[in-house]
């Protein structure tokens, strides 16, 4: 019974995440990227049918075959989600957030960044 569960879960995240990269597809703000790798991954634990598509997708399947053999994230993804993270972080400041939620989240944007930005780029 909890592997159909498992599974189920699995399958259910890999439709969402599949449906927030194809929303950012078309919306400027919102990553591609990690969404379709997420998705990716969730539909390999869930649907083995759905990950083949995922992988043979013209749009998604160099991103995931790109991260799956190099680690690789593309450079445009990188510059979007760094800049995202700065705005993030400016908005918390200019609303006045505490010093300590400001130092907290600011060493985890810095932390995910970092390693974001030394991933290869294609």
């Amino acid at each position: 019974m909890g592997d159909f569960f498992g599974k189920t879960g699995f399958r259910i995240l890999a439709y969402i995440f599949v449906g927030l990269a194809v929303a950012g597809v078309a919306l400027p703000l919102l990553p591609t990227t990690p969404f379709v790798l997420l998705a990716a991954y969730c539909a390999s634990k869930g649907s083995p049918a759905f990950a083949e598509w995922l992988d043979n997708h013209p749009r998604f399947g160099p991103a995931i075959a790109q991260w799956r053999t190099r680690r690789a994230v593309p450079a445009r993804a990188k510059v979007l989600a760094c800049s995202m993270m700065a705005l993030s972080w400016t908005m918390l400041f200019m609303l006045g957030a505490s010093a300590t939620v400001l130092a907290i989240s600011g060493l985890c944007l810095c932390g995910t960044a970092c390693y974001l930005l030394t991933r290869p780029n294609y």
